[in-house]
């Protein structure tokens, strides 16, 4: 099958569009990307999508497909739903997704098996499931944020043993929450694990082949998850105390940035509540996403690597939403590349799955979108995918 458009976009910053482009795809593989007057013929089947451009499919770097994004409270839609509503739910998410052109999610933390699970019904044929990076249970302390999904644990010897036990299962890397967070009674402004408690945790991560991703609200949790030897950082935030303003820390971003440690900021969640809130929750709210806003533009300028993930299912995030993060990641001082690369090629290399999706070139999956116009100029074009293929397979196309 030959892809064509006005311009193919492969995928990294700094790689120039291919004017006239064309990528050949065969049996669910890229084969060859270039341009068109190169392919004359091939004789393969030719789908022709002028006006749009070509690029890789979106990558979703944070979201929680079992929970709806509908505002539920989240503790109490958790305990009190039977596990056929999460499995539900989470077929729906991965179903907007991916027709939303994002073709790679990496959720980060759901109850039991459940993630697992959907992907096994992805593969059999039952789901229709953009590509899954899983960590199944979130590693959490007794109480601590997203406890309900099970994945409890404390101690050097405990922590290990859940690290193993979600291996086991099929976690493709281990989440931990480092702090408290949105779970009621959690406290945000503090480290969760003990220094040690996290480094085991990190070690025997690594030694079964695992990144380690950590939740991180505070300063504190942030530098502890960073001499344990972490691979992504979720959120980044520098919350100082319960209902303060948080404080921007800048020797923090100095040693994220120094470490290499990319952080994925889900700005998204405070530009989707703010719509559903009055009064003084809206004000909290307001002041909160500003202050986001304003701390990764300071991450940004002190060289950190920042990646799209939107918090999907969380509060009111819904799961077409990645291109919407980009665009707010290009108000926090990201190029246009840049942008697009946070929630492709950049994404794709801190998910460790770079050899698989995030870019076009030959030998990768045929993860492709086609989107109308130029998204290098407007952003919002990526809200409107004309064509998505994920791993050879046309979900859609010209809006179908």
């Amino acid at each position: 099958m030959l892809l064509t458009a006005d311009r193919v976009i492969p995928g990294p910053a700094g790689a120039p569009p291919i004017e006239g482009g064309a990528v050949l795809v065969e049996a669910g593989r890229i084969v060859r990307v270039g341009r068109l007057a190169d392919f004359d013929g091939d004789g393969s089947d030719r789908i022709d999508l002028s006006g749009h451009t070509l690029m890789p499919g979106l990558i979703d770097a944070h979201v929680h497909l079992a929970l709806p994004g509908d505002g539920t409270p989240f503790t109490a839609y958790a305990l009190d739903q039977p596990a056929g509503v999460h499995m539900a739910v989470a077929v729906k998410n991965a179903a907007t997704a991916l027709r939303a052109g994002i073709t790679t999610l990496k959720d980060c933390g759901g109850p039991g098996t459940l993630t697992f699970e959907l992907r096994r019904a992805g593969e059999l044929g039952h789901a229709q499931v953009p590509r899954l990076h899983l960590c199944g249970r979130p590693l959490t302390i007794r109480g601590g944020h997203c406890w309900y999904f099970g994945g409890e644990c404390g101690g050097r010897d405990g922590v290990a043993e859940m690290v193993r036990e979600v291996s086991k299962q099929g976690a493709d890397y281990i989440k931990a929450m480092g702090s408290g967070g949105g779970t009621p009674h959690t406290m945000s402004w503090l480290p969760a694990f003990t220094p040690a408690e996290l480094a085991r945790m990190a070690d025997e991560a690594h030694r079964l082949g695992r990144r380690l991703a950590v939740h991180c609200l505070c300063g504190a949790a942030t530098m502890q998850a960073l001499a344990a030897g972490v691979d992504v950082i979720e959120h980044c935030g520098f919350i100082t105390g319960p209902d303060t303003p948080q404080r921007f820390d800048p020797a923090v971003a100095e040693a994220v940035a120094r470490a290499g440690v990319p952080v994925c900021p889900t700005l998204s969640v405070g530009d989707t509540v703010l719509p559903h809130l009055e009064g003084r929750d809206r004000a909290r709210w307001e002041r909160m996403f500003a202050e986001n806003i304003e701390q990764t533009s300071q991450l940004r300028a002190a060289g950190v690597r920042l990646i799209a993930g939107t918090d999907a299912g969380w509060r009111f995030t819904p799961f077409d939403w990645v291109a919407r993060e980009m665009a707010i990641l290009q108000e926090c001082g990201l190029t246009a590349a840049e942008a697009l690369a946070s929630g492709t090629s950049a994404a794709a290399d801190a998910l460790g799955i770079a050899r698989e999706t995030g870019s076009l070139a030959a030998g990768l999956a045929a993860d492709v979108i086609a989107v109308p116009g130029d998204p290098l100029q407007d952003l919002a074009a990526l809200r409107r995918p004309a064509f998505v293929m994920r791993a050879g397979e046309v979900i859609v196309q010209h809006g179908s």
